[in-house]
C-alpha cells in the first residue's frame, strides 16, 4: 500500500511535564514524582503521530532561534517527519507547562512563541499543501495561516481535516474549506453551542465532523449519512495530554489510505487509547503496530 503524503500546518512547543499526585490549587507548591522535556504543539504532534502511523508527513510550521527550536526540529525529524521546511525565526521557541495527576488528568499553560510568527504562506510551503493526500490543521498558529492552508488544499482537491482546538470562533472561508472537523466537546460547544447531546448539531458549519468525548467514545456525524457512535477502548490512563493529537493523525493517515471514515475514526480511537497509557505527549505517541494491537 502507498503511504499516504500528509501535510500538518501548525505549532511546535517544548513540552515541560511534571506529575504530581494532584493539580496544585492557585498559590500552592506541590511535590512532584516525575519531569520530563518533549517535543509537543499539536502540529508537531498529529505530525509524529501521523508518521508512526504510517503516513508520509511533511510538517510545516516555525520554530525559535533558542536551543529548544534546535532540540525541536531534531526530535521531530528523528521522528520520521520531513522538517526540511520547517522556518526557525528570531527569538523563543513555543513552550507548554504541562502539570499531569495521577489519574491522568492535566492543566497546561503554553506560550506560543515562533507559533506566532507562522504567517505569509510561501510557495514552497502551498506546492506541498497541493500535493498532499490530506492536509492537517490546528489553531494554535495565526488564524489566516490556517485559512490560506486550507484555501490552497481545497483548491488543489487535497482533502481538509481541520481539529479546531484551542476553541475560537471560526470564519466561514475556513469552514467552508474543511472536509472533517475533529472537535471535543468544550470545542463544539463554543463552535455550535452543542456537544454530546446533540454532536448533529455540527453539521450546521460543516458536511462531516468528528466529536471526541475521551472515556465516552466518539461520535461521527455526516450529511445525509447516519449518526455513529465509536466506543472508546479501556486501556489504564498515564497521561491523556496527546491522546486527541495521536487520533487526529491518525484518523488523516487511515483516510489518505482510502478507508472509508467511520473505518477510520475506528482505528484512530485505538491509537488515542494507545497514547495515554505512556507519560509524555510526543513520547508518547503509538506507532502502527500497536493502533493495530488495540484496533477492534
Amino acid at each position: 500500500m502507498r503511504r499516504p503524503r500528509i501535510v500538518v500546518v501548525g505549532s511546535a512547543n517544548m513540552d515541560l511535564v511534571a506529575t504530581a499526585p494532584r493539580l496544585p490549587s492557585p498559590g500552592e507548591t506541590l511535590l512532584g514524582s516525575d519531569f520530563v522535556m518533549v517535543p509537543g504543539g499539536k502540529g508537531a504532534n498529529q505530525a509524529i503521530a501521523a508518521a508512526r502511523a504510517g503516513g508520509d508527513c511533511v510538517f510545516l510550521g516555525a520554530v525559535g532561534s533558542d536551543s529548544f527550536g534546535v532540540t525541536l526540529t531534531g526530535r521531530i525529524a528523528r521522528s520520521g517527519v520531513d522538517t526540511s521546511q520547517l522556518r526557525v525565526v528570531y527569538g523563543p521557541s513555543g513552550v507548554a507547562v504541562v502539570m499531569v495527576n495521577q489519574a491522568g488528568e492535566n492543566a497546561i499553560v503554553v506560550t506560543p512563541g515562533a507559533n506566532s510568527a507562522f504567517d505569509g504562506l510561501t510557495e514552497p510551503e502551498l506546492a506541498a499543501i497541493r500535493s498532499a493526500d490530506v492536509l492537517v490543521a490546528q489553531l494554535e498558529i495565526p488564524l489566516d495561516t490556517v485559512v490560506a492552508a486550507a484555501s490552497a488544499a481545497r483548491a488543489a482537491g487535497t482533502r481538509v481535516v481541520l481539529n479546531a482546538a484551542p476553541a475560537r470562533p471560526l470564519p466561514a472561508e475556513l469552514l467552508d474549506a474543511v472536509d472533517l472537523l475533529v472537535v471535543n466537546d468544550t470545542e463544539a460547544r463554543a463552535l455550535v453551542g452543542a456537544g454530546s447531546e446533540d454532536p448533529t448539531a455540527l453539521l450546521t458549519v460543516v458536511s462531516r465532523a468528528v466529536l471526541t468525548l475521551g472515556v465516552q467514545g466518539a461520535w461521527f456525524v455526516e450529511r445525509d449519512g447516519p449518526t455513529c457512535h465509536v466506543p472508546a477502548i479501556a486501556v489504564e490512563t498515564v497521561d491523556s495530554t496527546a491522546a486527541g493529537d495521536a487520533f487526529t493523525g491518525a484518523l488523516a493517515v487511515a483516510w489518505g489510505e482510502g478507508r472509508d471514515l467511520l473505518a477510520a475514526v475506528r482505528w484512530a480511537s485505538a491509537a488515542g487509547a494507545a497514547c495515554v497509557r505512556r507519560l509524555g505527549a510526543s513520547v508518547s505517541l503509538p506507532d502502527r503496530a500497536e493502533i493495530d494491537a488495540l484496533a477492534v
